[in-house]
C-alpha cells in the first residue's frame, strides 16, 4: 500500500521521503489538489521482465473478443 503527500509537502522533504522509501521498499504517491500526479516506487532492477508480463493483467474486461475490428473503430485508433 502507497502513502499519499502532497507535491508541496513533498518539495520541502523530498529527500527524507526519498530514504524511506528506499528504506520500507513502500511506493509514495504524490497528490496535486488531491488527485494522484506521480508515484515514487523502489528500483526493482536485475529482473528482465517480457512484454506480456508487463501488460498481464491490465485488460480488467472484454465483452466480445472475437468479435472483428470495423473499419470505424480501426480509423479511430490511429
Amino acid at each position: 500500500m502507497s502513502r499519499q503527500v502532497s507535491k508541496s509537502e513533498f518539495k520541502a522533504k523530498a529527500l527524507e521521503y526519498f530514504r524511506q522509501v528506499e528504506a520500507s521498499g513502500v511506493g509514495l504517491v504524490v497528490t496535486d489538489h488531491g488527485k494522484p500526479v506521480l508515484e515514487v516506487r523502489p528500483y526493482r532492477g536485475g529482473t528482465e521482465r517480457s512484454a506480456m508480463d508487463v501488460l498481464r493483467g491490465s485488460v480488467i474486461q472484454y465483452d466480445k473478443p472475437t468479435d472483428p475490428v470495423g473499419d470505424d473503430d480501426w480509423a479511430e485508433a490511429q
